[in-house]
């Protein structure tokens, strides 16, 4: 029997990815690269473990004229929970969806809601379907949460406070990625720090303060 990957080497580990058996070597170079990895392989999450973070320069984080203080991240945590688990369940259930996808979507809705801040509305969609897709489940999820909070006569959540904690999520995102063509590293890292819940229960009941 040889690698299902390379057809050469003697395999080593079943490959859920790949439905067969395959050698250590392509599991460590094929991973999110050219094999589609379910976020709870074992060889996979013991990779995550020993994954070198990325090494960022300052210049390459995002919108950094968006203020995002400890101040603000604690006043609004309710309301970042809510995003991260939204975000989380819009990737997993997209078909396909990898960090690339995800952040293509939070760069349009950056860009959607630094529009609202002018007082116009525009809203910028990705032209990757994948990424769209997950632009439009988030949105979605965020109009829900709006009028569940205007039929309760809440107070209304700003503009701002969204746009701030989505560049925040944002900024979060280079460090917690390994740029792999199928990775899904960040979306393993929402997995690990917000709720995976269907959207439906999703109704953040701390933000809705009469």
């Amino acid at each position: 029997m040889k690698c299902r990957i390379c057809n050469t080497r003697k395999p080593r580990r079943y490959c859920p990815g790949v439905s067969g058996d395959i050698c250590s070597i392509c599991c460590g170079n094929e991973r999110e690269v050219t094999v589609d990895c379910p976020l709870d392989c074992q060889y996979l999450v013991e990779a995550r473990v020993h994954e070198k973070p990325p090494e960022i320069k300052p210049e390459e984080i995002p919108n950094q004229d968006i203020k995002v203080s400890e101040d603000f991240l604690r006043a609004n945590d309710a309301l970042l929970i809510f995003l991260g688990g939204s975000l989380l369940q819009a990737s997993l259930t997209t078909s396909g969806a990898v960090d690339a996808d995800v952040r293509e979507a939070l760069d349009s809705l950056v860009r959607t809601y630094r529009t609202l801040q002018s007082g116009l509305y525009y809203e910028t969609r990705p032209s990757n379907l994948v990424a769209s897709s997950i632009h439009q489940k988030l949105q979605e999820s965020i109009d829900k949460l709006r009028k569940q909070l205007a039929e309760k006569n809440a107070t209304p959540i700003r503009d701002a406070d969204l746009l701030g904690l989505l560049a925040f999520l944002q900024r979060i995102f280079p460090f917690q990625t390994n740029g792999r063509p199928r990775g899904r590293a960040f979306i393993d890292y929402l997995r690990a720090h917000f709720p995976n819940q269907p959207e439906s229960s999703l109704s953040a009941p701390s933000l809705i303060q009469v």
